[in-house]
């Protein structure tokens, strides 16, 4: 998948593959252009390819065939230590007996900086991280969440063209994970520098990422802006990784002016835009966010331009901020329904009600 639409790429991809036994590429004919001062994340399952395509990237990993560019050289055969990238890791990787400020000023003795210019550069990247008051502690005497901003910090102090991040914040817990996500995107913003971000978290890729490369078994699926992965998959594997989903199996009976016409594999029809369809009589599946999608009562009408399939009510469940509601519909018996918080009131297990939702948030995908 070649990605480009003008703007000056700071790393490509072309043709890249990697194999680790010679016969099971990991990465597949990867080309991905990374533009200039952007937070792209590589978002996928374990064993899709995003570590090792990043690892490529750090110097870590030899491709077995193609070619990393980066800032119109090839580095292929760079060592790490040389392609000016800075670093940052789910472990930290501190160095226990070296304070804070020694720990962030290491790479810029192995780069030879004056050391009457490294003080400097460490207090500024520590007042980035506001960690600007820890410089005499040691890695022991401070929580994940500060140990993961020296690791930062370290990774910026001696300006990287680019900074990659594996997995940087999955061992922190929930409230400081997301804490740190609002952190490091606004350094980025801040810096301009450009960061290639690794995750197995949707949710995480959404909030901090200007784009998303979503990676299934080698291959990326879809790249594109965290709200048009949401709102436009382009296949079921996105649909289903990117959020919550709900999906419907069958057969294409009409298509016209962007629309088409499913018959579904277990009875009725639904109305739904025709994304990846082209042909009558091909099979499709049908993507519907939970958000979309209404549950109608007996004393509920519409007015005939909603799709509306006969369901039964299984579970509610409270969330706080909303509820959810898991009813069994023709061809899925975990259907669900995001619904504000209070609205599951009389909705209890067996009772019969009706989805509804409309042709333009329902999407006819390729079933593959």
């Amino acid at each position: 998948m070649a990605v480009g639409d003008g703007t000056a790429a700071l790393v490509r991809f072309i043709g890249v593959q990697k194999t680790y036994d010679g016969t099971h590429l990991v990465v597949k004919n990867l080309d991905l252009d990374i533009r200039r001062g952007e937070f792209l994340t590589l978002l996928g399952p374990s064993g899709s390819g995003k570590t090792t395509t990043l690892m490529m990237l750090a110097g870590f990993e030899v491709p077995t065939a193609g070619q990393i560019v980066l800032d119109g050289r090839s580095i292929n055969t760079l060592p790490p230590h040389r392609r000016n990238i800075g670093m940052v890791f789910q472990n930290y990787a501190l160095f226990p007996h070296m304070t804070v400020a020694e720990n962030v000023a290491f790479p810029l003795g192995v780069r030879k900086v004056p050391k009457a210019e490294i003080a400097d550069r460490v207090a500024n990247a520590l007042a980035m991280v506001q960690l600007d008051q820890l410089g005499n502690r040691r890695p022991g005497q401070l929580s994940g969440g500060q140990q993961q901003r020296v690791a930062l910090a370290r990774a910026l102090v001696f300006n990287p063209q680019l900074v990659l991040m594996d997995e940087p914040l999955g061992a922190l817990d929930k409230r400081l994970r997301e804490h740190m996500q609002l952190e490091i995107k606004h350094i980025h913003e801040t810096t301009g520098i450009t960061v290639v971000y690794v995750t197995h978290d949707q949710g995480e890729a959404l909030t901090m990422s200007d784009r998303i490369a979503v990676f299934n078994d080698g291959i990326i699926q879809q790249i594109d802006r965290p709200d048009a992965l949401y709102e436009s998959p382009a296949n079921r594997f996105v649909a289903n990784f990117i959020g919550e989903n709900n999906t419907l199996d069958g057969t294409v009976e009409a298509v016209e002016r962007g629309l088409c016409r499913v018959r579904l594999a277990a009875g009725g029809a639904v109305t739904a835009q025709a994304v990846r369809v082209e042909t009558v009589g091909a099979r499709t599946v049908l993507s519907v966010r939970p958000e979309r999608v209404s549950i109608l009562t007996g004393a509920d009408a519409d007015d005939g331009t909603l799709n509306r399939l006969p369901a039964t009510v299984r579970e509610t469940i409270y969330l706080g901020d909303h509820a959810l509601a898991v009813l069994a519909v023709p061809g899925n018996e975990e259907f669900m329904v995001k619904l504000p918080a209070g609205a599951q009131a009389g909705l209890d297990p067996g009772r019969a009600v009706a989805v509804a939702f409309r042709p333009e948030d329902c999407r006819a995908l390729d079933p593959a």
